[in-house]
């Protein structure tokens, strides 16, 4: 292997990944300027994207999630003159020094240092902002004076490449990250810095004495923090953890054994790219991440329009009449004896068996795919390579954490106004029947039986029951219901019993309660669920940080359901700019077969996406539901992953001969979801509407082969706990940078308990990872489940702030939010460099910068044994 260091040297191996910091100049009011996103137009531009696997060789730069770890304007060579982030007067000290240097006015050693006091530091970079401001009116605020200069220096920033072999720079040691300085060079000693009696220049010119003991306490970190780092570098060599060349670490693959795992691992990427380009589910694809993109009713105006005149808050009450319907367009389409649909230029070019306008692969492509991925992923050598390869990311972090954590804390104070409750976070993981606390729905249900007691809500062998009537056929009374009465907590009894778990989602054990409170279509259209959804919803716009996606069903059984849960919607007005939606799709196709509402399982597949095609062609044919679906993210499919799939046929038959009565296994549903969803996305593109995605659940429990289908299909996924056990495919899903939304209190009380899982190891090696609730409504107590989650977490594994802040900032990058929207929660340039601001989501640069250089570094090696220069 060519990679010698245990930190990489920002050598010429990386230069590819190379870019030069932006030095835009940014701006508070950032949701307010108009990005360069090109990522709208028609279906031909759409699919002549840059296809990052022509070349053969691994790209870090076109892949989902990528752009937002690499300051994709980062310059990896450290230049001459270091500048912290943080401390832009940097460059005044650093010409005072060199002028006393040349001057002789001073004697200063090169290789010893002074630390000023921190309360010094702190009052002079205090006083350096206020002094170094723009002229604005007294009453300005300071937090929007700091907030400015920090987003200057954010802009301004030359980032130094983290390794030990960079220069070691003529700046004060305090500011400089320690491992940016140069291990082979000459260390100062304390015998050495002793026998100059070091003079230290203050900044006010003065010189100040310091004795031995003195400048031991100032180098003493430094020295046993260099000595702690060679004796890493020498276990981890030991142990085969590091990058040098085999025969030193030991280990056993030849040259070509390491070509053929690049190759390999190569290919699987080139794969997912071929099937994320032709489903348009990358970010850029989405006409809704343009600035032309408009969504009414808008989303509420900024806090603060300047820094002295207060935005009020505008919520526009919603008025079907003011919704912009467009036109119908003459395309047609049909669905295919393969069970895709395909979209024709004409209704004459359909008849006359004209070639479609939409491309979709086949489902022999699929699984030929699939069967490659599953292949790579239980070869022995590269299942060895790339578990060294995860062993190595836990070492690595270990020892930026050891090196750069008061780096860390120090940045982060100084941020104005930003901590883990003022940034973004997003619940991208939370099913919209189970939103609630027990205590909220407890609460509703009491005070609707107090104050509508008599209306009618259930219809029962014939006859209309009362709120009432039902209460007394279970003999309670509202003074009889409680936390324990409901019994909808998921305690010991569910541990790996999903049927158990499903029963939770009745009140009392009572399906009729589950129909009269917590479902969209029942007799009384769905009223009280929506009121306490928006109940729900209104809790996260007082939070004001906090949003959700949620998942709502629509099962397939019949054509209808998309214009009712349309209508649901829109009728009792369910619009937050807090709240987006995923549709969960249950993969119940047997139950529906048995219970005679389908015959065949391409019927299930007509009645998710027939009305999809049609509102697609003529809005005005489905009004309600062209509304609702601008506010839908994408598609989820849910059940019990545990469940046995016995493989009853050598070749899987197409949609429309599948009439046994057995369920499809769960790669078969992933293909079909995302082969129609290719088709309509390629056609909503052409027409202008928003895109979806996919997002399964996926890892929870059962077979690995769910995982491998979704990193080909799936821009994200929900859970991913079985990762752990596959460390070729939790290599690849960390290269590809997939988002993986996890609950680890909801898998403690179902499959795995808390101790064991793997979401710490995953946030150490650098995975796309954020926390969410999953439900509320069975495994958590506050009103602020998501502030749970991250307070569960922070406790067992000892989070500091940055590492939630960071899992925070993943959370919106995973989300389906518009990219203008996210600008204004963490970045201005997000969606063209990737690059976040630290005034915003509180995560360092430092911190951005190992993420960025581990994971081009993983891009490089794999680049070498492609090339062959291992």
């Amino acid at each position: 292997m060519a990679v010698d260091n245990l930190i990489p040297s920002g050598s010429e191996d990386l230069s590819g990944s190379s870019r030069s910091l932006s030095r835009t100049s940014l701006q508070c009011n950032s949701c307010d300027e108009e990005d360069n996103d090109s990522g709208t137009g028609i279906l031909d531009e759409a699919l002549s994207h840059h296809d990052p696997s022509a070349s053969g060789q691994p790209s870090a730069a076109h892949h989902p999630y990528l752009s937002h770890r690499s300051l994709s304007k980062s310059n990896f060579e450290a230049e001459h003159k270091f500048v912290n982030a943080m401390f832009d007067h940097q460059h005044q000290q650093q010409q005072q020094q060199q002028q006393r240097l040349s001057t002789g006015s001073d004697i200063v050693d090169r290789n010893s240092w002074a630390q000023p006091s921190p309360s010094e530091s702190h009052l002079s970079f205090s006083s350096m902002l206020l002094s170094s401001s723009p002229r604005v009116d007294s009453m300005t605020p300071r937090s929007i004076l700091m907030s400015q200069k920090l987003q200057q220096a954010h802009a301004d920033a030359v980032l130094p490449q983290m390794s030990p072999m960079t220069p070691v720079l003529n700046v004060d040691i305090q500011m400089m990250p320690p491992l940016a300085l140069e291990s082979q060079h000459q260390q100062p000693t304390v015998n050495d810095v002793g026998r100059h009696s070091s003079a230290i220049a203050t900044k006010h010119g003065s010189s100040l004495t310091v004795n031995n003991a003195s400048v031991s306490s100032v180098l003493d970190d430094e020295v046993v923090g260099r000595r702690l780092e060679k004796e890493i570098r020498k276990m981890m060599i030991k142990t085969h953890l590091t990058d040098e060349a085999p025969e030193l670490a030991g280990m056993t693959e030849g040259p070509q054994e390491l070509k053929r795992i690049g190759d390999a691992l190569t290919r699987c990427m080139a794969l997912r790219n071929k099937y994320m380009k032709l489903s348009l589910q990358r970010e850029a694809d989405n006409p809704r991440n343009s600035p032309a993109w408009n969504i009414y009713p808008p989303a509420p105006p900024p806090a603060w329009k300047n820094y002295h005149e207060p935005a009020d808050s505008v919520n526009v009450e919603f008025d079907i009449s003011k919704v912009d319907i467009p036109e119908a367009d003459q395309c047609a389409f049909s669905m295919g004896e393969d069970g895709v649909y395909a979209v024709y230029e004409s209704e004459e070019a359909r008849a006359q068996g004209a070639q479609p306008v939409t491309n979709a692969p086949s489902i022999r492509e699929f699984y030929m795919d699939l069967n490659y991925v599953l292949d790579t992923i239980s070869d022995g050598p590269v299942k060895t390579w790339t578990y060294r390869r995860l062993r190595y990311l836990d070492a690595r972090w270990q020892l930026y954490i050891l090196m750069n954590e008061r780096e860390e804390t120090m940045q982060s104070k100084l941020v104005p106004h930003r901590d883990l409750y003022n940034v973004r976070k997003v619940d991208g993981h939370v099913h919209l029947a189970s939103a609630m606390n027990q205590k909220h729905l407890l609460r509703f249900i009491k005070y609707k039986l107090k104050t509508e007691p008599d209306r009618p809500v259930i219809v029962r062998d014939g006859q209309t029951l009362s709120l009432r009537q039902v209460f007394e056929s279970l003999n309670l009374t509202a003074y009889d219901l409680s936390i324990d009465t409901l019994d909808m907590h998921a305690h010991k009894g569910a541990y790996h019993r999903f049927d158990k778990f499903n029963l939770k989602y009745n009140p009392i054990g009572e399906s009729r309660l589950r129909e009269i409170f917590m479902k969209t279509d029942n007799f009384i259209d769905g009223e009280y669920f929506a009121q306490i959804t928006k109940e729900v919803a209104s809790d996260l716009e007082q939070s004001k940080y906090q949003m959700a996606e949620y998942r709502i069903s629509i099962y397939g059984r019949s054509p209808d359901e998309w214009d009712k849960l349309a209508a649901w919607v829109v009728d009792h007005k369910i619009f937050s700019s807090n709240v987006r939606w995923l549709i969960q799709v249950p993969r119940l196709y047997n139950v529906y077969k048995a219970g005679g509402h389908v015959q065949n399982f391409e019927q299930v597949l007509e009645n998710l996406f027939r009305p999809l095609f049609e509102v697609t062609r003529d809005p005005a044919s489905h009004p309600k539901l062209h509304i609702f679906l601008q506010r839908v993210v994408g598609f989820d499919s849910v059940d019990d992953e545990s469940k046995p799939e016995r493989r009853m046929h050598k070749k899987y038959p197409l949609p429309r001969f599948w009439t046994s009565t057995e369920n499809p296994p769960y790669t078969y549903y992933c293909y079909f979801t995302m082969a129609n969803m290719a088709t309509l996305n390629q056609w909503r593109l052409r027409r202008g509407f928003n895109t979806f995605v996919f997002r399964p659940h996926a890892g929870e429990a059962g077979d690995t082969e769910h995982l491998a289908a979704a990193f080909l299909a799936a821009q994200a996924i929900n859970h991913g706990i079985l990762l752990r056990k596959v460390p070729a495919l939790q290599y690849l899903y960390y290269l590809q940078q997939i988002g993986l939304a996890m609950s680890p209190l909801s898998n403690n009380a179902l499959f795995l308990v808390y101790e064991r899982n793997p979401f710490n190891t995953y946030f150490q090696r650098g995975l796309n990872v954020a926390l969410s609730t999953d439900d509320p409504l069975q495994f958590h107590f506050t009103k602020e489940p998501l502030m749970e989650e991250y307070s569960v977490a922070a406790q067992i594994w000892k989070y500091s702030s940055v590492d939630m802040c960071e899992l925070a900032m993943n959370s919106v990058i995973q989300s389906g939010f518009e990219a203008e929207v996210k600008r204004h929660w963490i970045g201005r340039e997000y969606l063209e460099t990737g690059q976040t601001e630290v005034h915003k989501t509180n995560v360092p640069l430092c911190r951005l910068k190992y993420r960025s250089s581990t994971l081009e570094q993983e891009y490089a090696v794999i680049g070498q044994m492609t090339s062959g220069g291992c």
